[in-house]
């Protein structure tokens, strides 16, 4: 007999607020799975804030209030058993930051999790990315946000190493990254890759997921590092209207994208690796593996009907 639980996940990041609903579908002697049902985003460029003025301003803060009750009825009317709220970047560099929370939740019942780039890191780590990465491959994992960009390496299977760069595409365009960034990327990339052959890159994050839809290839094959750099290429001669017109893009992917593709053709290239695999992964899809599985110390909230 199925029993069917539904769970959802809300990621506060620096150019968006995401909420995630799944269906958990359980049977007898098999393993969970993890089916989405539904995925509402909304474009609060929070980074925007806090890295040109040190905090989230009161308009961003009543439109996340906002946002979160109606995630929160969104939820109810979904019959939502357990969730849990993450901010990555934007909300843990804000001076503000659990100000903010505690507005939240007085306003949605709500509790953000002000979570560092280690736990991000174990958080997309829960997700399907173990399907992706087996004991025959090399692999550099690539998660590039508003605020930040984390990278995992792992050795025929294995986490080798990991480091969170404050590297993102909403820093990007407000000119705040230094030269000397992007050099620490490099030398890291180099220094954990330089003994590992046949390296492949694995993406995750809305510019990329987007970039790859836009290649009209089936989610089993990879972009080739010349394709990315070409999409890159292409997307940087187009003005920003044009972006939007002739590509179909949303206005708040429109300027980003090229800022994600410049830090991940930058890693590939850092690293040597040809291909880029994007699986729908991210972060909301962690939240609720972490829920589910209990292996992350982070505490999710239920709701009574």
């Amino acid at each position: 007999m199925l029993k069917i639980k539904k769970y959802a996940a809300i990621d506060i990041g620096s150019n968006a607020m995401r909420l995630l609903i799944m269906n958990i579908v359980e049977a007898k002697g098999k393993d969970p799975v993890f089916n989405k049902s539904s995925l509402i985003r909304v474009p609060i460029r929070l980074g925007q804030d806090v890295f040109t003025q040190g905090e989230i301003s009161s308009e961003s803060k009543q439109r996340m209030i906002e946002a979160m009750q109606a995630f929160y009825l969104l939820m109810r009317v979904n019959k939502v058993e357990r969730f849990m709220a993450c901010a990555t970047s934007a909300m843990r560099e804000a001076d503000n930051g659990q100000e903010i929370a505690e507005a939240v939740f007085a306003a949605s019942k709500i509790k953000i999790n002000i979570i560092d780039g280690e736990k991000e890191a174990m958080i997309i780590a829960s997700t399907d990315l173990k399907n992706y990465i087996n004991q025959t491959k090399n692999v550099m994992f690539v998660d590039v946000g508003g605020g930040s960009s984390e990278f995992t390496i792992f050795k025929e299977g294995v986490p080798l190493a990991s480091k969170s760069f404050r590297n993102g595409t909403v820093r990007l365009l407000n000119d705040m990254v230094s030269k000397s960034v992007w050099n620490d990327i490099q030398n890291w990339v180099r220094e954990e890759t330089k003994d590992l052959h046949d390296l492949i890159v694995i993406g995750s994050g809305g510019n990329i997921n987007k970039a790859f839809k836009m290649s009209g290839k089936s989610q089993d094959k990879p972009l080739s590092y010349s394709y990315l750099n070409q999409q890159l290429t292409k997307l940087t001669e187009m003005t920003y209207d044009e972006r939007i017109a002739i590509l179909g893009l949303n206005p708040d992917r429109a300027d980003v994208i090229i800022p994600a593709l410049r830090i991940y053709t930058f890693a590939m290239r850092s690293s040597g690796a040809k291909q880029i695999y994007v699986p729908k992964i991210g972060v909301s899809d962690g939240i609720v593996k972490a829920i589910y599985f209990g292996k992350i110390p982070l505490e999710y909230q239920t709701i009574t009907y």
